[in-house]
């Protein structure tokens, strides 16, 4: 069945209650992506210096942040020596129309693109779409939620909420492919078909970014499926499109990032195809569109300046407990997930002011990003910005408020401790109802005869 698009304006707690009412596929999703963290585990332990990987990874990206002016500039310069056309956007807006800009003087209306993050979160193709011009995402993940009218729900597996059996009547209903044939192997060919089609007749292609280097000008995209490839060979005009924090400073540290990304987010030893676009062939016009979008103002931030490490390998998602058991379009950000959770509400701190709550601040994310960002701390620290701004609801407030007052003062902490245990041993019904949200997907526990406080002092005066 084709999935619906998911609504912005619900908050993470409601679109997470509606991905859980399809339990069996909760428990699915659940264990496929705890399945490619497992992949990941074993990768990362066949190389013994995975944490100095780490650690490298980590410090090259706190010196391109703490000297990201100088490394922009350069990059610029080489780049335009190479040939290639850049342009600088301040935010979505100033990016979708440079894009169409540039798509706009070639008088196409056809384009094919590339998975990016960045035009995610920019909703480019929605932007492009209303100009009139024909965008088509050629990573097959990120195809099917395109024909499904659904943004990805994973950084790396965009399409990791659908079955087979679902993409077969998607393919069916676009593609004109059997009805109810579901075998990868024969939706994959059919995808490919309908692809190489448009990769022949589309002389525009756009492309993502993983990484830039400063020190060439070139820009490195990492692919499965060769689509970025035969998109730019393909085509008259490139357009790469990318943040500014997508820098590193010279060709070698490349490789630092390489061993760490695939391994990182589906547990490969290298990505099948690591592409270099340095300058256009003869006849080509290459442009590359670096993008601000509120990068600089998290770059003078102190405690959030780390997000802007991010590679976007998804491991974070991948290890994540809540992440795994509410789907991807719950977090109603175009970047799902802890590391989502940490970006978006600098973006808009009203309109994702959930997020940072959607965890369980247990720092499996932290564990296992391969650029050390501390996301389990920037969590934390959010929660503390967004109640300081009042953008935490009245009941969370007036809840924590209670919850303080009770617990700096022992005497009222002792009585409440033997009325809740009371009530939970004879009146149970007062606490397991549906006015209380923990007990709505939960049995609560037992209460014991006696608190430790009770249990210690008992035993103290035995020994």
């Amino acid at each position: 069945m084709e999935a619906q698009q998911h609504t912005a304006s619900k908050d993470h707690a409601t679109l997470a209650d509606t991905f859980n009412r399809d339990e069996p596929r909760v428990d699915w999703h659940d264990k496929t992506l705890w399945f490619v963290r497992q992949k990941r585990d074993k990768a990362a332990w066949q190389i013994p210096e995975w944490e100095h990987l780490r650690e490298t990874a980590s410090q090259i990206k706190h010196n391109v942040l703490a000297n990201l002016h100088h490394y922009l500039l350069s990059f610029e310069q080489q780049a335009q020596q190479n040939g290639v056309t850049v342009h600088w956007a301040a935010n979505a807006e100033e990016h979708n129309q440079i894009v169409h800009s540039i798509i706009q003087k070639t008088g196409i209306t056809r384009v094919v693109k590339s998975k990016s993050m960045l035009t995610e979160e920019c909703h480019l193709n929605d932007y492009l779409q209303a100009q009139g011009i024909d965008v088509v995402d050629t990573d097959l993940g990120e195809r099917i939620v395109q024909l499904a009218n659904e943004p990805p729900s994973h950084i790396v597996l965009p399409c990791i909420h659908w079955k087979k059996e679902e993409i077969g009547e998607l393919f069916h209903k676009h593609l004109g492919t059997p009805e109810g044939n579901s075998d990868p192997q024969f939706l994959t060919a059919a995808a490919r078909v309908h692809l190489r089609e448009r990769f022949m007749t589309s002389p525009i292609a756009i492309t993502g970014v993983n990484f830039a280097i400063a020190e060439t000008g070139e820009v490195v995209v990492c692919t499965n499926e060769g689509n970025a490839d035969l998109g730019v060979q393909l085509s008259d005009v490139h357009i790469a499109c990318m943040g500014i924090e997508k820098l590193i400073p010279e060709r070698k540290h490349l490789g630092v990032f390489l061993r760490l990304l695939a391994r990182s987010a589906t547990g490969q030893p290298i990505t099948t195809y690591s592409s270099h676009f340095r300058k256009p062939r003869p006849g080509q016009h290459m442009h590359i569109v670096l993008v601000d979008n509120g990068r600089s103002e998290r770059l003078g931030s102190d405690d959030f300046r780390n997000a802007l490490k991010c590679i976007r390998c998804g491991a974070c998602m991948n290890t994540c407990p809540v992440y795994r058991r509410s789907g991807g379009h719950s977090y109603h950000y175009a970047i799902a997930g802890p590391i989502g959770s940490i970006l978006a509400p600098a973006l808009d701190m009203k309109k994702n002011a959930d997020l940072p709550f959607a965890s369980t601040l247990c720092g499996s994310c932290s564990n296992v990003c391969p650029v050390k960002i501390d996301i389990h701390d920037q969590l934390y620290k959010w929660r503390q910005v967004l109640a300081k701004d009042g953008y935490v609801g009245s009941t969370k407030k007036n809840g924590m408020k209670g919850m303080a007052f009770v617990l700096s003062h022992p005497r009222i902490y002792r009585i409440s401790g033997s009325v809740g245990r009371w009530v939970s041993r004879h009146m149970p019904f007062l606490v397991s109802n549906s006015l209380n949200p923990w007990a709505k997907q939960r049995e609560m526990p037992t209460a014991p005869k006696q608190s430790f406080g009770e249990w210690y002092r008992t035993n103290k005066r035995k020994a």
